[in-house]
């Protein structure tokens, strides 16, 4: 089956159902803009509470290094998803961690420049004006498709229960993260809306 990130997490009944449900990993929005927005101290409670081999993912969007680390450390987390306008000498000063850069993809998007991202893998997102993520809008998934990029590919923007497997065909991507497609309401995951996710991934 594809992995399947759970993002948006807000609670424990939502991380303990995606990860019974084969969720590899689960994300913790630390961007106090989003409306799925968590803070250290609740997302370190969840975290304490998740099974082995889940792996908790914490998303930053232009927070300085130092505060990055400081809340990463405190949650227990080592995957960190840099999902702003961070610089490959940004993602240098957080080597210790594990790294998922995320780009918005829009028509005029350039791959040439992923390489110089110390990185362990691109999440491909969907493009909205000033909006860093959470969208709810797929992409034109040609851009990349049959693209060579060095490093594993997480599929993110827009994907849902209805369109994740034509996805997962077209892209063969490393990973898919889903968060709007599975949401009763921002920060508030709908369970039979995930059911049939992971169902359609089989």
């Amino acid at each position: 089956m594809t992995r399947v990130k759970i993002c948006g997490i807000t609670n424990k009944d939502d991380a303990l159902a995606a990860a019974k449900l084969g969720a590899w990993a689960l994300g913790f929005i630390f961007y106090k803009q989003s409306p799925r927005y968590v803070s250290p101290f609740k997302a370190k409670k969840i975290i304490d509470e998740l099974p082995p081999f889940v792996t908790p993912v914490g998303v930053f969007v232009n927070l300085k290094e130092g505060a990055v680390m400081d809340i990463a450390e405190f949650c227990g987390i080592s995957t960190l998803q840099l999902h702003g306008d961070e610089s490959p000498q940004y993602c240098r000063r957080l080597k210790k961690f594990k790294l998922i850069k995320a780009f918005r993809v829009k028509e005029d998007f350039n791959i040439s420049g992923l390489g110089e991202y110390p990185v362990s893998a691109y999440l491909f997102d969907g493009h909205e004006k000033g909006v860093f993520g959470g969208t709810g809008k797929t992409f034109d998934w040609d851009i990349i498709k049959e693209k060579k990029i060095p490093k594993p590919v997480i599929l993110s923007g827009g994907l849902s229960p209805e369109n994740v497997a034509s996805a997962v065909r077209g892209l063969s991507p490393y990973a898919v993260d889903v968060s709007s497609g599975v949401e009763k309401e921002p920060g508030k995951k709908d369970f039979g809306k995930m059911e049939i996710l992971f169902r359609n991934l089989e």
